[in-house]
């Protein structure tokens, strides 16, 4: 598949696939500039007690060996040993402590501190010898020979520069002592060092971002991998939780907006509420909210609010909540005492409708009665389509009790 294809970013999946075969942005340049720079640093910091510790020891150990007892006894060929070692570690045990240290971090900083067991495995295809040819006479092979180089010309040239105006004041030190000579020369070459050093950590800094911009375009996927990658492994558990909580609210907010049009609601009367209906339309009376507690005595609230008659009846609220979802019809077990339920309903509605019919509607009001007008059906509220309902409450009853 052609690279120009590759225009999205890697998903977190593909980046850990990768990181767990070893393919990770990581510069070799940048990690020895460091060590090199921190070397000199402690160098620079303890090489004055590093000399004068060595040169005691030396004194001590010169002194040893013109003893001949000591020199030639186990006592003093021990003591003699013991002595080089201390000036050897007292020497080297802090510029190669701090030269590991700082080799740790900053492989920690460029890759972190995941290892990657699967770039340990054996994996015989690099063994291609064609595949060798080609990292030997690709492109990135041209990049590594033409880096190198520059590398070695920077660095060179730095430690030149540094070098050259130096080299015509030597005949200066003709005839200066040996311990002024060691000390000029020290502190010349330590100058060089610490600019060859500066150079080479630029030429890191400026590899590392190379090799972090190239594996990032090595890791770009195509849209149709991004596409499949997410259809494999689906979205996050955060993200699902979020829709998962967003899919709820919008069902209550759903639930609780069918609640004015309920033509009863039924109750525990604390605990549990759920709200039916009957148009005819269906088999059997239809549950459009349920709920318990809280959700419960919110339902209960915008029945009274919308004239809802809110009927009492704690065995039927607790087997229509345990048994019937919202938005099903409920089971036939249930028709002759939902049956009673809304035939008692139907006839109130009735009587009041015949009431309002007699009275009148009140002037300059809404309602008339009790009864709801602008309902969401129609233009009738609840209470009047119960109220139309009202005629034919007896033979609801008498279908549903059947």
């Amino acid at each position: 598949m052609a690279r120009d294809d590759r225009t999205e970013k890697a998903t977190p999946k593909h980046r850990k696939r990768a990181r767990e075969k070893g393919q990770v942005a990581r510069s070799p340049d940048l990690g020895g500039s460091v060590v090199v720079a921190v070397g000199l640093l402690v160098l620079s910091m303890l090489g004055s007690q590093i000399v004068q510790a060595g040169a005691s020891t030396l004194r001590l150990m010169l002194g040893d060996i013109a003893n001949p007892n000591n020199a030639t006894s186990a006592a003093g060929l021990s003591s003699l040993l013991h002595s080089g070692l201390d000036m050897i570690v007292l020497a080297v045990a802090p510029v190669a402590g701090a030269c590991m240290v700082s080799g740790v971090l900053i492989g920690v900083a460029q890759v972190g501190l995941r290892p990657a067991p699967g770039a340990l495995k054996p994996d015989f295809r690099r063994l291609n010898p064609v595949s060798g040819a080609r990292n030997l006479f690709g492109p990135n092979a041209v990049f590594e020979a033409l880096k190198a180089i520059v590398k070695v010309g920077v660095v060179g040239a730095v430690a030149a520069l540094a070098l050259l105006p130096g080299l015509t004041s030597l005949a200066a030190y003709v005839g200066v002592s040996p311990y002024t000579l060691g000390q000029v020369s020290g502190k010349s070459a330590l100058a060089v060092a610490q600019r060859a050093a500066f150079a080479y950590l630029l030429v890191g800094v400026v590899d590392y971002a190379w090799k972090r911009r190239r594996n990032e375009q090595q890791l770009k996927m195509t849209k149709q991998e991004v596409k499949d990658e997410v259809r494999q492994y689906g979205v996050s558990a955060e993200v699902k939780a979020a829709l998962r909580r967003r899919q709820a609210q919008l069902a209550r907010a759903r639930m609780m907006a069918a609640v004015p049009d309920a033509d009863v609601v039924v109750t525990n009367p604390t605990h549990y509420a759920v709200a039916l209906t009957y148009d005819g339309s269906r088999t059997a009376p239809e549950v459009v909210a349920k709920g318990k507690d809280l959700i419960a005595a919110q339902i209960k609230r915008i029945a009274e609010e919308n004239e809802v008659p809110v009927i009492a009846d704690p065995p039927l609220a607790r087997a229509l909540h345990a048994s019937v979802e919202i938005g099903q019809v409920i089971p036939e077990e249930l028709y002759a005492a939902v049956a009673r339920v809304l035939a008692f309903v139907y006839r109130i509605a009735g009587k009041r409708s015949m009431i309002v019919g007699q009275s009148g509607p009140r002037a300059g009001g809404p309602r008339a009665g009790g009864v709801r007008g602008g309902g969401p059906r129609g233009g009738r509220g609840a209470n009047a389509r119960r109220g139309s309902r009202g005629a034919g409450a007896l033979a609801a009853d008498r279908r549903l009790a059947s």
